[in-house]
């Protein structure tokens, strides 16, 4: 096609965008294909009649989307949306990214699977290039399909390794949605009201804006009037303090398997704890018999732009990691990483993965690391991270409906609240603004413990176009919304 054709057909699609009062969006030659797939109306139908009731429409208007490229995504008219949450922070390297769709394409020529009883090459291509990015004795590595089960099977190897039983989490953090996660995902809206596996606990959220001492961060926004402190912050023994005492009343006879914790809680809407905290839960847990599992799931991959892992900014390492979403750019894979001393506890029983680590997810696997050092990803997310959170905290300063910006790299949350309180938006309220944002081009998420934090995790292939574009964006809806409250 014919840089002429391409050049007329962009500007039918920025008529188009003009004619419904649309914010014009970054230039970006990319022309998605015709959509041939089934209509609005008959995706209504089947959703009514095939789906469970539990997977709703987030927006009044649904999306129908048919095709992805780096980051931006387009509907089946053809309409283009820069992608602030990667598919729940999952699309790293960015939609079809074409080194991880050339090495797919590569590998379903030649081999798709065989499970890991039998031995091929990509598998140990990639492991290798895997532990080589983990610290310390942090080289034994289980390739599984998801960040629920690579979690279930972390709980596993704690156990087995200490002989312990019960595992703490924080409160609001999520970590998986099976039967036996349940207990150990602290965040109500993803509870089903049944009994749960006994051996779960969670320990007070260490949280700088709505914790009862609050505390500050590792970013580059602090909570208005919150501490300063240089290193450790004050809060973070108050906190200790708090998980000692759920140690030695509520867990029997003090002895435990693990502290599952993220480098960031994702679903939570980007809650970074005080200064500190993991470093010394990490000391007082060893203390109690237990392990430090890091859930790395979202924060892992260079998301937070200073390291490769969340944990590593904390000045801990983990005993056993657990990883999914980014590790594969979409691909369903996910990945426990643990040391030679708690995996040889293991060997009690058989063990074997049907799909984890076949030889299609090992080599989207490799060529996803290859993309993030070649592209200098988790650079961009440093960069380009700080500069997105200083045009956040410039909005905040302006729109009091802003409580709180927070987070590093490009994992970053904006807690909306009712102005000049911490009394979070109400539900209504947040749709509105939810649904004005996609309405302008833009997907963006949405968590927290209240529904009210806008979570920004995009692929980490954007620029600073893309986020110009977006702070405009927000700036404007937020300005619509209380101009519509008046």
């Amino acid at each position: 096609m014919s840089n002429r054709v391409i050049g007329n057909k962009l500007k039918v699609f920025l008529r188009y965008n003009e004619m419904r009062n649309i914010s014009i969006q970054p230039k970006y030659e990319f022309l998605p294909k015709k959509y041939t797939g089934p209509s609005m109306e008959q995706t209504n139908e089947i959703k009514s009649n095939f789906f469970p009731p539990s997977v709703y429409n987030i927006y009044k208007t649904p999306l129908l989307l048919h095709q992805g490229h780096m980051q931006y995504l387009y509907d089946y008219e053809g309409r283009k949306y820069l992608d602030l949450f990667g598919g729940i922070v999952t699309v790293s390297v960015g939609h079809c990214h074409p080194k991880v769709v050339s090495a797919l394409q590569k590998q379903i020529h030649t081999l798709w699977h065989t499970t890991n009883i039998y031995r091929h090459p990509k598998i140990y291509e990639y492991i290798q290039k895997l532990v080589a990015k983990l610290p310390g004795e942090l080289k034994v590595v289980y390739l599984v399909n998801s960040g629920s089960e690579a979690n279930d099977l972390a709980t596993i190897l704690a156990k087995a390794y200490t002989g312990n039983h019960d595992i703490i989490s924080l409160q609001n953090g999520y970590h998986g949605y099976s039967s036996a996660l349940m207990g150990l995902t602290a965040t109500q809206s993803y509870r089903m009201p049944l009994p749960v596996p006994p051996g779960f606990y969670h320990a007070m959220l260490p949280d700088p804006f709505r914790g009862i001492w609050g505390g500050c961060r590792d970013s580059l926004s602090q909570v208005p009037g919150s501490c300063n402190c240089p290193d450790e912050c004050v809060s973070t023994e108050k906190y200790i303090n708090q998980l000692k005492e759920l140690l030695e009343n509520s867990v029997p006879a003090g002895r435990i398997a693990g502290l599952f914790a993220e480098s960031i809680q994702g679903v939570n809407g980007a809650v970074q704890f005080p200064k500190g905290y993991l470093k010394k839960a990490h000391e007082l847990v060893k203390k109690y018999g237990g392990v430090y599992i890091a859930d790395e799931v979202q924060s892992g991959f260079g998301r937070t732009g200073d390291a490769f892992w969340g944990f590593e900014t904390h000045g801990v390492t983990p005993d056993i990691v657990t990883m999914a979403k980014g590790i594969g750019n979409g691909f369903p894979m996910a990945a426990v990483v643990t040391t030679k001393k708690i995996a040889a506890a293991h060997t009690q029983a058989m063990y074997f993965n049907t799909f984890g680590g076949n030889a299609l997810s090992a080599a989207v696997g490799e060529s996803v690391l290859d993309v993030i050092e070649e592209e200098k990803l988790q650079e961009n997310c440093k960069t380009l991270g700080a500069y997105f959170i200083e045009q956040l905290m410039q909005l905040q300063k302006e729109h009091p409906i802003i409580g709180d910006v927070r987070g590093k790299g490009l994992m970053l949350g904006l807690e909306l609240v009712i102005p000049f309180t911490k009394q979070p938006l109400p539900l209504n309220d947040i749709a509105t603004i939810f649904e004005s944002i996609k309405d302008h081009g833009i997907l963006i998420g949405i968590g927290g413990r209240y529904n009210n934090v806008l979570r920004i995790k995009p692929p980490m292939c954007i620029n600073k176009d893309d986020v110009d574009f977006s702070v405009s964006i927000l700036d404007k809806v937020i300005k619509n919304f209380n101009k519509n409250k008046e």
